[in-house]
């Protein structure tokens, strides 16, 4: 029972959904004005490029033996998917969330890509960074950037995320999935380059 708990956090809380998340949080939280029709085509276009499109690709690589699991456990796995994710992040901000119309995702993404080229990087070298430790603090991050840039109380967001990315970190650790030291170097990957391009929008 506890096995299961502790696979159904790593699985709810998977990278794939962060992105997604920070686009939900910042359409919900933003005092902007932003059209309707706007807000829900980026975030069709979110949905598509960032869950359907990874999960469909995985399948593909899977089915020709270049990835065994979802998880991704060896550094070996994740060359193929980290590369792709980086294409699909470029062409997220090159034709989805463009500077020039909604900045502050448009540097939510852009550090997503810088956090996914270390992590590929770290991999070509064999160094395992816990990638669901990199999409969770990358969200953090950008949550509390947003509540600080428009001066709205989030300490209910940043309460649930602190437990969240703690059940996480819990969960990796006990399907040893990861050491605390993979733990914390995804945690780093994940919060500094949100941290470097929050002076470009706040």
């Amino acid at each position: 029972m506890k096995n299961f708990l502790l696979k159904s956090i790593s699985f709810v809380f998977h990278p794939l959904i962060m992105p997604l998340l920070g686009v939900l949080f910042y359409f919900h939280k933003t005092p902007r004005y932003i059209p309707k029709p706007i807000q829900n085509a980026k975030i069709f276009s979110i949905v598509i490029l960032t869950i359907i499109l990874p999960i469909l690709l995985f399948f593909l690589l899977k089915t020709i033996n270049k990835v065994d699991s979802i998880y991704l456990k060896s550094t070996k796995e994740r060359l193929i998917p980290l590369l792709i994710n980086c294409v699909i992040t470029t062409l997220i901000l090159i034709r989805v969330l463009t500077p020039n119309e909604i900045v502050e995702l448009y540097y939510f993404f852009l550090g997503i890509l810088c956090s996914t080229l270390a992590c590929f990087i770290m991999a070509v070298f064999k160094v395992k960074a816990s990638i669901h430790m990199i999409a969770s603090s990358g969200f953090f991050m950008f949550a509390v950037a947003v509540g600080l840039n428009y001066k709205i109380n989030i300490n209910g967001t940043i309460a649930l995320m602190m437990i969240i990315i703690g059940a996480i970190a819990t969960s990796r650790l006990h399907l040893k999935a990861h050491t605390n030291q993979e733990l914390i170097i995804g945690l780093i990957t994940g919060l500094f380059p949100q941290i470097l391009f929050m002076k470009y929008w706040l």
